[in-house]
């Protein structure tokens, strides 16, 4: 295992080369680009000298990065964006008594089973430096909600050989992950052409309260790339070149919902209750006159007498007219006399048709099913004649957000394995795209898929018996109604000719141990 203690803060692994001459042939074999390499991970890129030179302000990046972090968390708490994300987790995490969470597959890679069994008692390491059984949740809707998620790999530097040792998450908010990209100009097919020479990354780590305003500058500690385990959502606003939650494209509905809401439960204090208008003769009297006439009539027919529960004692604030009290409208000489009507309150307050649009659109930017918003529906079984497309499309991103949310465990497993020598750094960037994880499913959901596409295959066999030998052949059945593979048809051979050789054998016992005279 080869690493160094750098500058920055932190280690970081560096490449093995057995042979002097590897460096210039690798640098041969690829041909000098002008474009840094971009994964699409939100990193802060500097453009640090050569043909270009520009200075970056790391201040109004951080309370950008932060003004949506803090939004993301406050849309959070809100009770329809907080049951859908309970849905989400609850679908893409799932804990039984057999069963963990997530489990790593080696299946496809070329190893020895040796390294094999070391690289799972690793991944198993690392689930207990997570406590993921136990923060499981918390740790998946982080992520989720922030849009991304750090880990500090505290190690032993005097003995790296153990591994990581402890797994401290850092806030999204305090940390940022920068590219420093250096260029000089080279001849590329006769043109001059600011090509990108070398590629410097680190994270940023600033101890501030997210609150408050980061100054402007190269400001923080520098922590080396290895250090930090990084995962994100793997949606990038590609305008700001920022990550964003998968809560991002519900801003809009929920915002629109908010004021919805808001507008209905003013409108409704407003024009539910029942006022009386009042229209008062006032002669010919003057305007100074008539005012103070009104005012008289006004106080002598309101009644605001307030009880305070803090003294017990009965105020009088018939002071204040309320915007739920009586309208009190003058009359001159001429017009009709002194007369009482009443006001009718409103008339369509138990329309909420504006409000459950905006909850559905919602749920639709959340990617959860509509079905699942509404309490009165019936409890599904899962069965084929049950299952809506709506449900599918769902189980399709839970795959999506799984899969993207695996990457934190191939980052902690790189360290891990880099440290205790179980691979190098090149071996890992050979096998890590074949290495799948495997997430638990709901068992009795699961069971019932299964049991009925068995029984629609054996359905389908009864079907083709009579045609299977004459129009199809029997490997065809395996292989394109049963969807065996090659290894399993060898398998089920071996196994199917073992019982029949059982059977036979306890068909010959049982005919030796009868008497001569049945015997045939």
């Amino acid at each position: 295992m080869a690493f160094n203690i750098s500058d920055l803060f932190g280690f970081s692994f560096l490449k093995k080369q057995t042979d002097p001459l590897d460096a210039i042939q690798d640098d041969m074999k690829t041909t000098p680009s002008f474009v840094p390499p971009d994964d699409y991970d939100g990193s802060v890129v500097i453009d640090a000298g050569g043909f270009l030179s520009t200075v970056f302000d790391f201040g109004s990046h951080y309370r950008d990065e932060n003004a949506l972090v803090q939004h993301y968390r406050s849309m959070s708490l809100y009770p329809e964006v907080d049951m859908a994300i309970e849905d989400i987790i609850n679908d893409s995490i799932v804990f039984d008594d057999n069963k963990k969470a997530v489990e790593i597959s080696l299946d496809q890679l070329a190893l020895s089973d040796n390294i094999k069994l070391k690289i799972i008692a690793e991944f198993k390491n690392i689930l207990k430096l997570l406590d993921f059984s136990n923060k499981g949740f918390e740790i998946f809707r982080r992520w989720y909600i922030d849009g991304k998620i750090y880990y500090h790999c505290v190690i032993d530097i005097t003995k790296p050989d153990k591994g990581i040792i402890e797994l401290r998450p850092i806030d999204p908010m305090k940390i940022r992950k920068v590219k420093k990209v250096e260029r000089e100009n080279k001849l590329i097919n006769g043109v001059q052409t600011p090509a990108v020479k070398k590629i410097e990354e680190y994270y940023l780590y600033t101890d501030i309260d997210p609150d408050s305003i980061m100054p402007t500058g190269n400001n923080g500690m520098k922590i080396a790339p290895d250090s930090v385990a990084y995962s994100t959502s793997g949606l990038i606003d590609h305008s700001s070149k920022r990550v964003i939650s998968y809560l991002h494209k519900a801003i809009r509905p929920l915002n629109m919902l908010r004021q919805i809401e808001d507008a209905v439960v003013i409108y409704r204090m407003s024009r539910a209750p029942e006022r009386r208008v009042f229209y008062v003769d006032v002669g010919s009297l003057p305007k100074q006159k008539a005012e103070q006439y009104m005012r008289e009539l006004m106080n002598r027919y309101r009644n605001r007498l307030v009880y305070d529960q803090k003294t017990g004692e009965i105020k009088d604030d018939r002071t204040h007219l309320s915007m739920l009290e009586d309208f009190w409208i003058p009359r001159k000489e001429g017009s009709r006399g002194t007369e009482i009507t009443t006001l009718d309150g409103g008339q369509n307050l138990g329309q909420m048709e504006d409000v459950e649009y905006l909850q559905r659109k919602l749920y639709r930017a959340l990617n959860v099913p509509i079905s699942r918003l509404e309490t009165t529906t019936g409890f599904n079984m899962g069965r084929t004649s049950e299952i809506t497309r709506d449900e599918v499309k769902f189980y399709k991103f839970i795959e999506r957000l799984r899969l993207r949310f695996a990457t934190i465990f191939l980052e902690l497993l790189k360290k891990q394995c880099i440290l205790k020598g179980i691979l190098t750094l090149s071996d890992w960037d050979k096998i890590y795209q074949d290495i799948v994880f495997t997430y638990n499913k709901d068992s009795y959901f699961n069971e019932l898929k299964d049991n009925e596409i068995l029984r629609e295959k054996v359905e389908m066999l009864n079907v083709l018996a009579n045609f299977t030998g004459t129009f199809f052949s029997t490997n065809y059945v395996r292989k394109k109604i049963l969807k065996m593979t090659d290894e399993e048809i060898r398998l089920l051979d071996i196994e199917i000719d073992q019982e029949r050789q059982k059977q036979l054998e306890q068909q010959m016992q049982a005919q030796a141990m009868m008497p001569p005279e049945e015997q045939q």
